[in-house]
This record gives C-alpha cells, structure tokens and sequence, in this order.
C-alpha cells in the first residue's frame, strides 16, 4: 500500500492544534498540508508506505520551512511529523481520505 493520497489529520498528539480540516496530501512529485495556521507545500515523492519530505510554506503568516516524514501503520492509519527549522516538530495521526486517489 502507498501514501499517496489525501489523509485527514485527526490528531496531532501533544499540541493544541486545531484539526478540523487539516489535511496532507502525497502524489507523484510533492504534495502539501495544512494544519491550523501551518500550511506548506511538500518537496519529495512518495514511495510505498513511508515517505521523508522538505516543505517551504508559511506558519501564521510569516514564511516557514523544514522538513517531515510519514509512514503507514498496521491498522491502516498514518503517522509522521512536520519539522519546522527552528521550531516545533509537529507529530499527527490521519486516517485516508473517502475521496482520496492512491495512485502513486
């Protein structure tokens, strides 16, 4: 099974963080994400069930980068993280999206 897709983010363990319509989305050459104030655009294929990533986007407005991973897990949910260069490292749990395609 692939990463490729779109995933709701249902929880991001540890912050306080809004997850109602947050989302990251993997695909052939990229893809982005959106939590709360943080949204970026991801840098980086996925490839089978894990993907590492950079991303570059904007936290609150002000510009932002850094870097992420994912992986599948047994029970068919994803878990990873969003690194911001020097900031937080976001962790989340998401569940795939009814919509979302899995071609990758």
């Amino acid at each position: 099974m692939s990463v490729g897709g779109r995933w709701r983010v249902v929880e991001t363990p540890g912050y306080d963080m809004a997850v109602s319509g947050a989302y990251i989305l993997f695909d052939e050459v990229g893809g982005e994400f959106a939590f709360d104030c943080l949204t970026g655009s991801i840098h980086g294929s996925c490839d089978g069930d894990a993907v590492q990533f950079t991303w570059e986007g904007s936290d609150e407005m002000e510009p932002a980068s850094g870097n992420g991973w994912a992986e599948l897990q047994d029970d068919g949910s994803l878990e990873g993280e969003i690194c911001l260069i020097n900031g937080d490292d976001i962790p989340f749990i998401a569940s795939r999206s009814k919509t979302s395609s899995t071609a990758c």
